[in-house]
């Protein structure tokens, strides 16, 4: 088979022992004479390998005992529609939501929250063409109100928080943790809600995770679909309705192969590896360009643009000729992107930098 080193930004590359284990198990799941994908939901088969999942991640994030961890679907964008569905009523009327704007994926939310609620933009970096995260000295917070959204990764603009925001009292924090979720550590205890699409760092497209905390259950609009109600959801174990259990499967194998490797702490120190020898070879001179504040750069999605734009087919040619593939840019920003989540070995992050200085011609 070709080798190729595949820099998609979501779905997203895969362990290979990962998906060699799921290859064994296609066909037979451990002696059961069936697939994971027709197996019952509420079979012994499945609820096992749910079971392990859930006790996998809890350990690997460290999840204390207060908090619930949902597996549902709708991913990111659902969650956009879920989360003021389930907060708006910790507070009377008219709620107000407090959004950090950082870039694409936080504009999203802002936009969808509207339809729910007011929408207080608190700081944006939108003027400073979204490369940096305001510190939060700058930030106009509401007293009162219904929660803190924030989107702790820029998947499209590569910028990645490097503090913990705190919220004023009582006011819970919510984080969309999508494109970073499982590449670094964490403090749960310091979030009211993460929510995270499955189809970047953890497995198929399919999966939403949701970590709640337990008071932060009860707090629905009645207008909240039973399907997307966190109380229900969690209730029921996440099996209220089907569950993608297919993509709970294979995260289920990628949270078992992370405790293999070490687990989060151990996935850090090879990410911050991998993110410094990328954005070595793009500062060593101007051929290259990274517009995000240093202290803001993300380890797991890093935009760049040639100082040349007129070349950016040819340097894309040249990429998919020495199978270094999924390296364009968001159509939203252009230029190139290359995303590289804890399953992108650093053989694949050499093999790009040194395509980056040969096209260079360094």
């Amino acid at each position: 088979m070709t080798q190729v080193f595949n820099f998609s930004a979501g779905p997203a590359v895969l362990p290979k022992e990962v998906l060699r284990q799921a290859a064994a198990d296609m066909l037979d799941w451990h002696g059961s004479g069936m697939s994971v994908m027709e197996m019952s939901h509420r079979g012994p088969e499945f609820i096992s390998i749910y079971k392990q999942a859930e006790a996998d991640l809890r350990e690997l994030l460290a999840v204390p005992a207060n908090y619930k961890i949902l597996f549902m679907q709708g991913g990111g964008l659902g969650q956009n529609a879920i989360v003021p569905l389930n907060l708006l009523g910790r507070v009377r009327e008219p709620a107000t939501v407090d959004f950090v704007h950082t870039g694409s994926w936080s504009g999203k939310s802002i936009k969808e929250a509207a339809r729910y609620a007011k929408v207080n933009v608190a700081a944006s970096s939108q003027l400073d063409g979204f490369t940096r995260v305001p510190p939060q000295g700058e930030w106009k917070l509401t007293d009162g109100a219904a929660y803190l959204h924030v989107c702790t990764n820029e998947t499209i603009d590569g910028v990645e928080y490097d503090f913990v925001p705190e919220p004023p009292d009582g006011v819970p924090l919510v984080a969309d943790m999508s494109s970073h979720i499982l590449s670094r550590r964490i403090d749960v205890s310091k979030y009211g809600v993460i929510f995270a699409g499955a189809q970047k760092n953890i497995g198929p497209a399919g999966l939403t995770l949701v970590i709640v905390r337990e008071d932060l259950l009860e707090h629905a609009l009645p207008i909240c679909p039973s399907a997307f109600h966190w109380k229900t959801v969690a209730e029921h174990e996440s099996m209220f309705n089907t569950p993608p259990t297919y993509a709970i499967y294979i995260a289920g194998l990628v949270f078992a192969h992370l405790k293999a490797q070490g687990g989060v702490a151990a996935m850090e120190q090879r990410n911050i590896e991998k993110a410094r020898l990328l954005y070595a070879a793009l500062d060593f001179d101007d051929f290259y360009q990274n517009r995000v504040a240093p202290e803001n750069r993300s380890r797991m999605n890093v935009p760049f643009y040639l100082r040349d734009e007129s070349l950016n087919e040819r340097f894309l040619a040249g990429a998919k000729a020495r199978g270094l593939l999924q390296l364009k840019g968001h159509k939203s920003v252009g230029g190139m992107r290359a995303s590289i989540y804890n399953a992108m070995p650093i053989e694949g992050v050499q093999a790009l930098v040194d395509y980056l200085n040969e096209f260079a011609g360094r």
